[in-house]
């Protein structure tokens, strides 16, 4: 073999050889970036008013998946959770009516609580809740009381903080704990749709 021939041999197993190193690199960041976005951390946008003033219409935020325990992808069994939910969190879901849409709302009792609404106040087991977070943009409208209602067993209660504007517990009923994808952590961009500019004091924003 000539001199030339031998130094194109090597030409194209050097190609071959960073070919291959290059898309090992690009697998294993897919499978990271799949792993990372199933189990640990993923992103959602608030498409709704339901949850003002926390979160605006157009703001986008990373939610925790595992804190509840993740559902493992393409298996009917979820990683042990960190905690169980508890009223306060803002928490996503896949909504009960169709298990396939994202919805967003705030966990108002867990189970066992008896959760009670008595003209824009509510009540759990009995006494009234500090809400400083709760929103009624229609102050004269009739709004209906619901409850006394006790959670069931492997469910939580969950309502939107702008409450004449949200679909919630209060018209579907409880949220069963299997049907919880994490809960959310930070906004890390947001826009308004009516200026159609960038909100950037809402950008890095903790979610509580």
């Amino acid at each position: 073999m000539t001199d030339e021939k031998k130094s194109d041999s090597k030409g194209k197993k050097a190609v071959k050889s960073k070919l291959r190193e290059y898309t090992e690199i690009i697998l294993t960041a897919v499978v990271l970036a799949l792993i990372v976005r199933a189990l640990i951390i993923q992103s959602y946008h608030i498409p709704s008013e339901s949850m003002e003033d926390t979160l605006l219409k157009g703001d986008f935020l990373f939610a925790t998946k595992f804190i509840y325990g993740a559902k493992v992808p393409f298996l009917d069994m979820r990683l042990p959770a960190v905690r169980e939910p508890k009223p306060g969190d803002i928490v996503i879901f896949k909504f009960p009516g169709d298990e396939k849409t994202d919805y967003i709302k705030r966990c108002i009792a867990i189970e066992g609580q008896v959760v009670e609404v008595k003209d824009k106040q509510v009540y759990i087991d009995g006494l009234p809740s500090d809400e400083p977070y709760s929103k009624h943009i229609h102050n004269d409208m009739k709004r209906r009381d619901y409850g006394p209602f006790t959670v069931p067993e492997g469910c939580i209660f969950v309502m939107g903080d702008n409450r004449d504007n949200s679909y919630d517990s209060r018209f579907w009923g409880p949220l069963d704990k299997k049907l919880l994808r994490g809960k959310a952590l930070f906004i890390y961009f947001s826009v308004d749709y009516k200026t159609h500019w960038l909100r950037f004091s809402r950008i890095g924003d903790l979610i509580k």
